[in-house]
């Protein structure tokens, strides 16, 4: 609609539309109250607005006035249409106009063109109109009385459209027409104009078709209707097909932000194939039901949402606002349409660029795109179909894949996207070559050799980088590494030239092959910072899982803490419970860093609970190299070794391939401590066949550090020896201070206390430096056994490095509180307080809490530095 009248004709009649008729009612009554002067309509596309507006400026007794948006959304484009309709002439209109910009604003304005006579003002589509227009409007809303004397404000408004606080304004919501309501409106738009006057009824049968099928959307239905009438309509099922749904719902879409609009088409074919059944978009209520129907829109899970997104390459940066707007709707991890037409038209008006759904066919014959039939098997086979089946199939099988990948078993992923590749491998070979990368992905993660060699064969990769790549990677796989080193090599120098995520996070995995873990721990920081830019949501939960695990590997255990954190936040949000999984594992092996039992339980708990069904063999081993470490901190070596030993096993029914020989230095230290060093013996022997490789640059260390532990006599001083220098190269110094500590010990344990005290002073520093409380604590008690000191009694200034949680556990407990008293005080658990304490009595040098008063004392009997320096500088 557009411009105004003051006489407005009655136009169609209304049907089922008693309550908002009545809201009108109230509305007429009230410009003489000056309360209550707004009343809000929203409703869907077709719905009615327009009409019940007409209808409302018809039976007004006094002047109305309709205004549309205008067709140019300019600044003040709104109110200048609004000035425009109630001024006698253009000056008026042009001073109005100059009065509504100013301070006094549009309340003023109107009321001196509409003076105190009562004046009904139906200003349609609000959704349309300019950002400045809304404001001053809503300003003048919100005025006692509605600004103007006599005057009241009909406003419509798109449902998804989020309406202004005003207040005593009321609002209705169109909804669809029950079943005898259709009808008559139908009989309405057969009825022949006159002189006949009559009504010409549908053909047999056509009627009840077109209300099953409109669902009581009186929009739809007269869309369908005119199409019949003009001989445009379909001639078979359905009648309310796409051309319908994009003509009621063609504004809405155009509306949207090309982002926001491909997402919904995603949505909608992600719908479509909900189930893995073909039931089209059109699948209706048995005719006659008088029940709105259910075309198209199914729950459909937000990791598969989020999987066709990826597969698509299409942004989910606008869900959450189409959430918001109720486009969509969320519930737990699934999405629905609000509106179940909507879903369709968003299927039907879908740009170009998206795949069609797996029951939809392709692009080049839409009939069912459209909803044309309830299954696929009642079309025939026409040429386009068969020729573009594969790709149709392909693109199938590449959501489903991507979906299993994200959550649920990683080599059903591993199978679907092996199909995906070959269905593509002819018609579209950039997405071939994506599934099977992705599919060798699924089997990497599952820990099967064989898969993922079948991944990197089942198609040719074009020269360049992604040959390097699999090349590389195949020979890695087959124990090639001169050869997988001179190719993934040329991939790694490659990332500074790479603006793709998908690309660089190739390249960094290319990187941790190598054992570069500083180029990789760079790249994937770099793979993540271009998803984020690029708003790649769905991708940032997997380059945090690849930046994690690089920095985990590097020893960095903060860093890897911190990205895992985040990664865990964000795979939930979107639903990758696989990935979440891997983050899990990463952190409960941080947490055995930093000897924090519950944590780690906690963590490896989580991981193993999806990790064993979806058969995450690489997540499952993580989880159980960390619930080992921290048996083995706890002194429970022999069943620390008895959980390590699968772990180290090659075969189907031991760990990762990628993981084994990076466990086997733990399994040595805790089979030596319990009497298992034939095992630990022939596990170093392997190791040592590895290490040589050159790819990972502590495993030199680490060897001697193993022939240290199953060393007898000055043997073992030397390998220590050569395990403490092989180390100052390696650039990680959490395993360095493993080796000092693990040295300390032996020192220690053959009457060499003097000589050990060295060695562990350097391990605790260096555990305390990077948080390994743990280890820190163990070392802690190493050095109080040799006599040395560890800052405790002797020095206050220790209570200044615990942290600051601890500090004021300690000064609470110093106090005379309890441990229960503390965790009230706190907001913590009785049994995190009495963990912290533990470490506080470890990290202070003292046995009990009836030490604490003392140490606490002394501390707070220091001076402060600052407090010094400003009495030495009085004193001179």
């Amino acid at each position: 609609m557009s411009g105004s009248t003051q006489a407005a004709a009655p136009g169609p009649r209304l049907y089922d539309r008693t309550a908002e008729l009545a809201a009108v009612e109230r509305l007429s009554a009230r410009p003489a109250t000056g309360a209550g002067r707004v009343l809000f309509v929203t409703g869907a596309p077709g719905e009615g607005r327009t009409a019940l507006l007409a209808r409302a400026a018809h039976v007004f007794p006094g002047t109305a006035h309709r205004v549309a948006a205008p067709p140019h959304r300019g600044p003040w484009s709104g109110v200048r249409a609004l000035c425009a309709a109630l001024a006698p002439d253009p000056s008026a209109g042009r001073r109005a106009l100059r009065l509504a910009r100013g301070a006094e604003g549009v309340a003023a304005a109107v009321e001196g063109l509409a003076g105190d006579l009562p004046v009904l003002l139906c200003l349609d589509d609000l959704h349309l109109w300019d950002a400045h227009s809304r404001a001053a409007l809503t300003t003048a809303w919100r005025e006692p009385g509605g600004g103007s004397g006599g005057t009241a404000w009909l406003v419509s408004a798109a449902r998804h459209h989020r309406l202004p606080e005003v207040p005593e304004a009321e609002t209705v919501r169109l909804g669809r027409l029950s079943r005898e309501g259709a009808r008559a409106l139908l009989d309405d738009l057969c009825a022949v104009p006159p002189p006949a006057g009559v009504a010409v009824p549908p053909p047999a049968g056509i009627a009840d078709r077109l209300l099953d099928e409109a669902a009581g959307h009186p929009g739809v239905l007269a869309s369908a209707v005119r199409r019949l009438v003009s001989g445009t309509g379909p001639s078979r099922r359905p009648l309310v097909d796409g051309a319908v749904l994009a003509e009621v719902y063609g504004g809405l879409l155009e509306g949207l932000p090309a982002d926001s609009r491909r997402l919904l088409a995603v949505v909608a074919m992600t719908g479509c194939g909900a189930g893995g059944d073909e039931r089209s978009p059109d699948h209706r209520m048995p005719p006659g039901s008088g029940t709105a129907p259910d075309p198209g829109t199914y729950d459909v899970a937000l990791g598969a949402v989020l999987a066709a997104a990826r597969a698509t390459r299409t942004s989910v940066e606008p869900l959450d606002g189409l959430i918001a707007d109720g486009l969509l709707c969320r519930s737990g991890d699934a999405l629905r349409f609000e509106d179940p037409f909507l879903g369709r038209a968003a299927l039907a008006s879908g740009p170009a660029p998206i795949p069609p759904s797996p029951c939809a066919g392709p692009s080049a014959d839409p009939v069912l795109v459209r909803g044309e039939g309830h299954r696929a098997d009642r079309l025939g086979p026409p040429a386009a179909v068969r020729a573009q089946a594969p790709v149709v199939r392909g693109r199938s099988q590449l959501v489903r894949g991507l979906a299993a990948l994200g959550g649920g078993p990683v080599m059903d992923a591993h199978e679907a996207l092996l199909q995906a590749a070959g269905f593509l491998r002819d018609r579209a070979p950039e997405e071939a070559s994506d599934a099977r990368f992705l599919a060798m992905e699924a089997a990497w993660a599952g820990g099967d050799v064989s898969a993922c060699l079948a991944a990197l064969d089942s198609g040719t990769a074009p020269a360049g980088t992604e040959r390097d790549f699999v090349e590389g990677l195949r020979a890695a796989l087959t124990v090639r590494l001169d050869q997988a080193r001179s190719a993934l090599s040329r991939v790694v120098a490659q990332d500074g030239a790479e603006e793709d995520p998908r690309l660089l996070l190739r390249a960094g995995s290319a990187a941790l092959v190598l054992g570069d873990t500083v180029a990789a721990s760079r790249i994937h920081a770099r793979a993540l910072a271009r998803a984020r830019a690029e708003q790649r949501t769905a991708l940032v939960p997997r380059a945090l899982e690849h930046l994690a695990y690089a920095e985990l590997r590097a020893g960095r255990h903060s860093r890897a803490a911190r990205a895992a954190r985040e990664g865990l936040r964000a795979a939930e949000a979107t639903g990758q419970r696989n990935v979440a999984a891997h983050q899990h594992s990463v952190l409960a092996l941080v947490a055995s860093v930093a000897g924090d039992g519950q944590a780690v339980a906690d963590h490896a708990g989580r991981a193993l609970d999806t990790a064993r069904p979806h058969g995450l063999v690489q997540a499952a081993t993580l989880a159980e190299w960390a619930l080992a470490r921290a048996e083995f901190g706890r002194g429970l070596a022999a069943r620390s070794a008895a959980r390590l030993a699968p772990l180290v096993r090659p075969g189907p029914r031991g760990g990762h391939f990628a993981l084994r020989m990076l466990v086997v230095p733990c399994f040595v230290e805790a089979a030596v401590a319990s009497g298992r060093s034939a095992e630990a013996r022939v596990a170093a022997e392997e190791y040592a066949v590895w290490a040589v490789q050159g790819v990972d640059a502590a495993a030199p260390a680490q060897l001697a550090r193993c022939r240290a532990l199953l060393a007898r006599g000055e043997e073992s001083a030397y390998w220590f020896g050569e395990a403490v220098r092989r180390h100052d190269g390696c650039g990680n110094d959490f395993e360095r201070a493993r080796t000092l500590l693990a040295y300390g010990t032996w020192l220690r344990r053959r009457r060499r206390p003097g000589d050990a005290r060295g060695p562990l002073s350097d391990a605790l520093v260096t555990f305390e430096r990077a948080a390994a409380e743990g280890w820190a604590d163990h070392a802690r008690s190493e050095l109080r056994a040799t006599g040395g000191t560890t800052g405790g009694v002797t020095d206050p200034a220790a209570l200044g490095r615990l942290t600051p949680q601890q500090q004021r556990i300690a000064r609470l407990v110093a106090g005379g509180a309890t441990n229960r008293e503390v965790a009230d005080r706190l907001t913590l658990s009785p049994r995190t307080v009495d963990h912290h304490l533990r470490s506080v009595f470890a990290r202070l040098g003292i046995r009990s809490r009836v030490e604490l008063p003392g140490v606490v004392g002394r501390w707070d009997a220091r001076p402060d530095p600052a407090t010094e320096v400003r009495a030495r500088h009085a004193r001179a």
